[in-house]
């Protein structure tokens, strides 16, 4: 990569427009990085264009990420090169990136929690007074000027950990858009946003299109990425596929392109015999979460939980399992009722319960894949007179990964560096080794591609097959109808319903959602 532009080059350039004639914002080219035992990007190559939303499309491992992050200046690529505004560049650090006007928000949220709102989008890049002192009026002045820009409600002096997911989902949005960078890359945004908040951000990235940015747009929904994007890319196992215009392209021509095969059936729901009632909840309540909760789940059922995001959904789930023990009700499992008064109990009891967020309360990140598929087994069925059977846990751990169809060199790789979806895949092993009769799944497939979606719901329809009473808790509504035996609707902390598969539709879980 020859003639390369300093930053402060490259800064000077940008205040002073593209090179003329550069038909592209950014141009990357023939890319490639390696891990151990793993070629993540394999000679790739993306074009994005001044005033567009470029999707970028693949299954979880294809390699999306790896190149964001490149582009980001967090990882160094082996080869290849990169054109913005017509230039040559070498981004070294995401101080780099930044100075060279490119942005990344993050699918994990990158913010202080023990900061201000404030605090956390200026960091670095602080207002200063006369006598060499943070302002921080000032910097509260500058954030209420940008949110106002942007449409937010987001008081600039509370503490970020005292935000809901989505709202610092909105400030990690308004930091980058701060930068006034020319390219912003947007991996998986709206992973945590409300419809209404979704359709917020889609006003803020026309807004920023109109001003001539160019948006990297990282999505599993198919539904955005024909209402926002412009072009369309798809990389598949590290490699660059196809681009596209978003308006020449359907739903099934782009899962072609990302998996190389039909997807037919992406909720494989068989008819399987429904078993005796296996788990009982009657009035259950956790004191200003949820109260009076009742239903029964048999073997063989599927059990779907809908409801908008503050409906209780999950909690409901964490108080079953233990994890935030009831304040009053019963829970019933083959008709003897049981106090579940930790995970450990209601692990005892063959409970298994798959949380919402794999990176915080799921994944221990630093430690390898077979550590943390084994973390749920070393205290029953792999232990004898107070010793574990390593070989056996370890070849059943390895077996299971497999069946997971985890990708990944070896059962030694830090499970950090895995995709998202193969991140889920092992902690769904993790579960399964517990060989649990009651499983209850948060959102199973957040987060993942079209294909690892199809294998999970496959799954979980052989685990009710082989009599499991399985709970899952989603957010997206034809999961819920495709998967689902019964749905269960919750709406601030009630019950509003519970209707049978044949009976229920759209229309019916919003209206039961909603009031």
């Amino acid at each position: 990569m020859s003639n390369i532009v300093s930053p402060t080059t490259m800064k000077a350039v940008r205040e002073s427009g593209a090179v003329p004639g550069a038909e592209f914002l950014l141009e990357v080219s023939d890319v490639r990085k390696e891990f151990p035992g793993v070629v993540a990007l394999d000679n790739v190559n993306l074009k994005l264009r001044r005033g567009t939303v470029h999707a970028l499309m693949g299954e979880n491992g294809a390699g999306k990420s790896t190149l964001m992050k490149i582009l980001a200046g967090i990882y160094v690529p082996d080869s290849g090169t990169f054109r913005l505004r017509g230039q040559n560049i070498r981004l070294k650090s995401p101080l780099d990136a930044l100075e060279n006007g490119i942005a990344m928000i993050h699918q994990e949220l990158n913010l202080m929690n023990s900061m201000t709102v404030a605090e956390n989008i200026w960091i670095r890049r602080e207002p200063k007074n006369r006598f060499g002192f943070i302002d921080h009026r000032q910097m509260s002045r500058m954030t209420s000027d940008l949110f106002r820009r942007l449409e937010i409600d987001i008081d600039p002096e509370i503490q970020i950990g005292t935000l809901s997911v989505a709202s610092r989902q909105m400030v990690e949005i308004a930091k980058a858009v701060s930068y006034n960078s020319d390219v912003l890359i947007m991996d998986e945004p709206t992973s945590a946003l409300t419809e209404k908040e979704v359709n917020h951000l889609f006003r803020i990235i026309r807004s920023l299109k109109d001003d001539g940015k160019g948006i990297i747009y990282i999505t599993h929904k198919m539904n955005e990425l024909f209402e926002i994007a412009d072009e369309v890319s798809v990389f598949r196992d590290g490699q660059y596929i196809a681009t596209r215009a978003a308006n020449e392209v359907t739903r099934d021509d782009i899962i072609r392109m990302m998996v190389g095969r039909e997807i037919t059936q992406m909720f494989p729901k068989e008819t399987v015999p429904i078993g005796d009632v296996v788990l009982s909840v009657r009035g259950l309540t956790l004191k200003g979460v949820f109260r009076d909760v009742s239903f029964d789940v048999r073997a063989g059922e599927i059990l779907g939980l809908a409801g908008l995001v503050g409906s209780g959904r999950s909690n409901v789930a964490e108080t079953i399992f233990g994890v935030t023990p009831a304040t009053a009700g019963q829970i019933f499992i083959h008709g003897q009722e049981v106090k579940v008064s930790s995970p450990s109990v209601a692990m005892k009891h063959g409970m298994a319960f798959l949380t919402e967020d794999r990176k915080e309360t799921g994944c221990f990140l630093l430690l390898d894949i077979q550590e943390n598929a084994q973390m749920a087994v070393l205290q029953n069925r792999y232990v004898n007179f107070g010793f574990v059977q390593q070989r056996k846990l370890s070849r059943d751990a390895a077996a299971m990964a497999n069946r997971m169809r985890v990708r990944t060199p070896d059962m030694h790789e830090r499970i950090l560096n895995l995709s998202g979806g193969n991140q889920q895949k092992v902690l769904i092993a993790r579960w399964l080794l517990t060989d649990p009769k009651i499983l209850i799944l948060d959102e199973p497939t957040r987060g993942i591609d079209v294909g690892a979606k199809a294998e999970i719901h496959k799954l979980i329809c052989q685990l009710a097959g082989q009599g499991v009473a399985v709970i899952m808790i989603s957010s997206e509504m034809p999961e819920v109808l495709g998967m689902s035996d019964r749905i269960m609707v919750l709406h601030e902390g009630r019950m509003t319903g519970i209707l049978d598969r044949k009976d229920a539709d759209q229309v019916k879980i919003m209206e039961l959602a909603s009031h």
